[in-house]
């Protein structure tokens, strides 16, 4: 499970260290596409399988234009000796990537923000509602 909250720098050629403890649950080789909100997810094999089920399962309008959005600009990547994966250009835009970053887990993926777009993101959530939806869980 993806858990916690990393902030890190992007190097001027757009690469992001990926925390040791994502790497391990994501695989090797794993996918980063475009997520909600304005951010990235970064997803395993398996759950760009399970992601690709749901799509398909869609009506065929629907289905063809998530398929053609997520997966026409998704990158597979493997991250480097360092732990580093590059970012595609695209996909830096989309998420207004440029220099600090926060990496999140979202239990089955992690999201990739721009650290001021996290926190703009956050900002906006009142705690009212933040704690309606916590009652929601019962554990």
């Amino acid at each position: 499970m993806l858990t916690g909250e990393y902030q890190h720098s992007m190097d001027p050629k757009g690469r992001v260290t990926v925390p040791s403890r994502f790497r391990e649950e994501l695989g090797e080789r794993f996918y980063v596409m475009i997520g909600t909100d304005g951010c990235l997810n970064l997803l395993s094999e398996e759950q760009v399988g399970i992601a690709t089920e749901k799509i398909k399962a869609l009506p065929p309008k629907q289905a063809k234009l998530l398929l053609r959005k997520t997966f026409g600009q998704a990158a597979e990547v493997e991250p480097d000796k360092q732990g580093r994966i590059l970012i595609p250009e695209k996909l830096r835009e989309h998420a207004g990537l440029i220099k600090d970053v926060t990496l999140v887990g979202a239990s089955t993926r992690a999201e990739l923000w721009d650290t001021e777009r996290w926190q703009a993101y956050n900002d906006a959530q009142s705690p009212e509602d933040v704690e309606e939806l916590m009652n929601l869980l019962t554990f």
